[in-house]
């Protein structure tokens, strides 16, 4: 049961810590913020691992990524191949009025195309510029930090256990061929000099040189 002026003494015991505290400014922009490594600022777009699957733009709850594409004829990679067609980016942009930075656009998409970026400074005065396209997200996937680094104590991942092993007997296989053939190469050498050797041992008969 509160009594009368409870509410004031709690707001004033409230006033009374915080006075007591030292007040910190954040000196932005001149100084800017120490952000979090996962900080979910900006999209960015690595547009040589889009395949226009368009799975990004079918997963968007907000409906704010536009992805414009045309099919080009690839010809045969070998004589006697045939024609193959691929998808071709014409437009890739991001409505960030309407996005909400859940982040399910990058999380399916299949290729490793977008990611996260810290960048937040690109406010506008207009709302219709915040429609950013595949030039400007470019841009934005230089800013993007580099992975953290594995942990020491993990386990390795499959893939890169198989590529290792793969290459370790690639390696023992191309080392025993290269010492074969340098013993086949060393294998005359040796059987010379030994003749050599052989001819100056043996004694001389007489009569020989007569």
């Amino acid at each position: 049961m509160s009594f009368p002026g409870s509410g004031l003494a709690k707001g004033l015991a409230v006033t009374l810590r915080t006075m007591t505290k030292r007040s910190v400014t954040a000196q932005y922009p001149d100084v800017q913020p120490d952000l979090p490594p996962r900080t979910r600022g900006v999209i960015g777009l690595f547009e040589e691992n889009c395949t226009v699957c368009m799975l990004c733009a079918r997963e968007c709850p907000d409906w704010c990524i536009y992805i414009d594409s045309h099919k080009e004829t690839v010809p045969p990679a070998a004589p006697g191949g045939r024609e193959r067609s691929r998808n071709v980016l014409d437009r890739f942009a991001i409505d960030f009025a309407l996005c909400m930075y859940c982040g399910i656009c990058i999380e399916v998409c299949p290729f490793d195309a977008l990611f996260w970026s810290p960048e937040f400074e690109y406010a506008e005065t207009d709302i219709h510029e915040l429609t950013h396209e595949r030039d400007k997200l470019r841009e934005w996937m230089w800013t993007v930090p580099e992975p953290p680094a594995l942990d020491p104590a993990a386990e390795e991942p499959k893939e890169l256990a198989a590529a290792r092993k793969a290459a370790d007997k690639l390696a023992a296989q191309q080392q025993a061929e290269a010492e074969a053939a340098r013993a086949q190469a060393q294998a005359p050498e040796q059987e010379t000099a030994d003749q050599e050797t052989a001819d100056q041992d043996r004694p001389d008969t007489p009569g020989e040189g007569t």
